[in-house]
């Protein structure tokens, strides 16, 4: 085997070459383990080339996960439990016996039927939520980039997980982890969003066109205009919350417990005490102003 080495031209433009034997010098041992190697490698499987771009594996839902077997009567039991379990509550005996024989048939008589209307409108609620939540992923499918949707649709716990194992710093962990709950859960929130301002408007609209008979004088549509306005922000501000202390509770519990569990227990629980959180410093400053 013998190789040609250019080395460079001289002044005259004539090219200056060497002449060397590269297979004198190499062992026959040597050639006979490369040959054995290179075997080898062409007898395995093929060789699975991995880009350098990185690939997005996106696989949303279906449309109308939410009317799943499993996800409904969660869904159901949830409802009912919300609204039935206050019924158990034990109340207290009146002081006046005379009170008590009075109204003892009618604490008897307890309604069932408005807590299952109102069980219903929640299942009806939640699983329309849930429903537009698919389509708006739908939506990021079509009309943003593919990185973008795949940071919207991502699974949470199990990125989670994956950032756990990576040896991060505990501030740049929570860091990361809040940021990727904050885009993956912010789907949800604009679909809880979008249900909340439909059911206002449908309301605004149902009252004037259909007032109640309690109300001597229809109420002007300035007014209602500047009542829905007042709701639509109140939603916006709590659904913000919701949002921003969902992504700091799934940073902060994730580092309490295992990274999955504690992203999603962080997530719900901040998801609740966000709109809380809100609703009592309006009230503490309204309450300062008056």
């Amino acid at each position: 085997m013998v190789f040609v080495l250019v080395l460079g031209l001289d002044s005259a433009f004539e090219p200056r070459v060497a002449y060397c034997d590269a297979a004198a010098a190499i062992d026959d041992d040597y050639l006979a383990s490369i040959r054995k190697m290179s075997a080898d490698v062409l007898q395995r499987e093929p060789f699975t080339y991995i880009p350098s771009s990185k690939e997005y594996n996106i696989q949303p839902k279906p449309v109308f996960s939410a009317f799943e077997f499993r996800s409904l009567a969660m869904t159901t039991v949830r409802s009912l439990l919300m609204f039935y379990l206050p019924l158990l509550e034990p109340k207290t005996a009146p002081e006046d016996d005379e009170d008590f024989l009075n109204n003892g048939e009618e604490e008897r008589r307890t309604d069932l039927i408005a807590p299952l209307k109102k069980s219903a409108k929640q299942i009806a609620r939640e699983t329309t939520v849930v429903t537009t939540r698919r389509l708006l992923e739908r939506l990021a499918l079509s009309y943003v980039s593919q990185r973008m949707a795949w940071k919207l649709l991502k699974d949470v716990p199990q990125s989670a997980l994956r950032k756990a194992e990576r040896g991060w710093p505990t501030h740049v962990y929570i860091f990361k982890v809040s940021q990727t709950t904050l885009r993956g859960h912010f789907l949800g929130v604009a679909a809880s969003w979008a249900v909340q301002v439909g059911i206002e408007i449908y309301r605004c609209v149902f009252r004037y066109v259909k007032p109640e008979e309690e109300e001597e004088e229809p109420v002007q549509v300035s007014v209602q205009a500047k009542d829905l306005g007042n709701k639509v922000v109140g939603i916006t501000v709590r659904c913000g919350a919701s949002l921003v202390f969902a992504a700091i509770g799934a940073g902060i519990c994730s580092c309490l417990t295992r990274p999955s569990t504690g992203q999603w227990i962080g997530c719900a629980l901040g998801d609740l005490a966000g709109p809380m959180v809100v609703s009592l410093c309006l009230q503490k400053t309204l309450q300062a102003d008056l």
